[in-house]
């Protein structure tokens, strides 16, 4: 196997994005200036180092897309539950497909298992929820959706520097600009690497002398795994194990950042649902508050948010690894669950944020850092402190 190390290194550190006067205040998604702006970073990337035949092949013809910029405002799948989401991508087909690859390609899940010491679970669950199994792996074209988002308000450093990386993998020859297609937010495979990952993890498998996450499946299942190992997968460690929890305990420690012993969790009352619970060190997660499924979340459940922030994504990916590791379905939890719509979520966000309490981005999706300045509120209110947000919460802030 070819080393994952990028052969253009430098330029990753040392080539600097390009500052356009203005393009923070560019939001009309119409694409405005579009051309002279890519122009001038053009020319930033060859003075930077990459062979302007490079950039030509790469960056000529390429338009502003608004379709990507609509797909970018839009992202409301994560602001479905756990249940709802989980529900839907992890269903009967997902399951029997995963457990068919499993089984047909044991020998290089073995292979990849002894070195980068991840499951062939967790692999496959990455897998399929990303691309189907590679089966639907994205049509936009991938440097122009860079460029595009590179051009745009929202994230134009980070995307400029995405846009140099995809670059970077042409110039070492991995893939041509034609082959670059994927999603509509540039990530490039079948398990969905932005180029910025693929540049640094991507590792050539199957011994062709090329990195390809779009058409080997070698490369694609090893390079996974060697991402998930860089974000710190600890082998033959479990990663998100279902509990039953009993009607009271102090909520305020049910939270991702506070990891206990689990006899500790247990001499709380905590107790597995199906089987026993592996020993370690572990946080009690509520994905769903106090009423819902619930879980201990070990430290390789942090691998999965480091590789997607999003919880409902990374749960969903935990559980389905789970799943396919032997587990029954999840459980309903103690009780009803009032989910709150994005609309709701997004004033809360904002009245959060008014009192002080960073709930981040006013975007109606529930994440860590909103749940943590939910629990912040919910302590000051003395509501219970499971960090889910409910009508009490909007009752009181309001």
């Amino acid at each position: 196997m070819r080393s994952s190390v990028p052969v253009l290194t430098a330029l990753v550190v040392g080539l600097p994005v390009l500052a356009t006067p203005g393009l923070a205040a560019n939001c009309s998604a119409k694409g405005d200036g579009f051309g002279t702006w890519l122009a001038g970073y053009s020319k930033t990337l060859v003075d930077g180092g990459i062979p302007a035949s490079t950039v030509q092949s790469a960056l000529s013809g390429i338009s502003f897309d608004p379709a990507v910029i609509k797909k970018d405002r839009g992202q409301g799948v994560f602001s479905q539950t756990f249940t709802e989401f989980a529900g839907r991508m992890v269903n009967k087909n997902r399951l029997s497909v995963g457990a068919q690859k499993i089984k047909a390609n044991a020998d290089l899940f073995g292979r990849i298992q002894a070195q980068y010491g991840v499951p062939a679970e967790v692999i496959v669950a990455v897998w399929g929820l990303e691309s189907d199994f590679g089966a639907n792996t994205g049509d936009f074209p991938t440097l122009q959706s860079l460029a595009t988002l590179a051009y745009d308000c929202r994230r134009p450093v980070m995307f400029q520097n995405e846009l140099l990386d995809a670059l970077q993998i042409v110039a070492r020859g991995d893939l041509t600009p034609s082959e670059m297609k994927g999603a509509w937010a540039g990530e490039l495979g079948q398990t969905q690497f932005l180029p910025s990952n693929y540049l640094r993890y991507a590792v050539d498998f199957d011994g062709d002398g090329r990195r390809n996450l779009i058409k080997s499946a070698p490369d694609v299942l090893g390079s996974t795994a060697n991402y998930l190992h860089s974000l710190g997968w600890v082998p033959g460690q479990p990663w998100l194990v279902e509990v039953k929890i009993p009607a009271n305990l102090p909520w305020d420690q049910a939270d991702l950042p506070i990891k206990k012993p689990v006899g500790e969790w247990q001499a709380m009352g905590v107790r597995a649902a199906n089987g026993s619970i592996p020993d370690g060190v572990a946080a009690l997660y509520l994905p769903m508050g106090r009423f819902g499924p619930a879980f201990l979340a070990y430290h390789n459940f942090d691998v999965y948010l480091g590789w997607n922030e999003s919880l409902v994504y990374s749960t969903t990916a935990a559980y389905f690894a789970t799943r396919l590791a032997g587990a029954p379905p999840v459980g309903p939890g103690n009780g009803n669950v009032e989910a709150l719509g994005a609309s709701d979520i997004a004033f809360i966000q904002g009245a959060l944020s008014a009192q002080g309490l960073d709930a981040g981005p006013k975007d109606g999706k529930l994440g860590q850092q909103t749940r943590e300045a939910v629990r912040s509120f919910q302590l000051k209110a003395g509501l219970p402190v499971d960090g889910w947000p409910d009508s009490a919460l909007l009752q009181a802030l309001r």
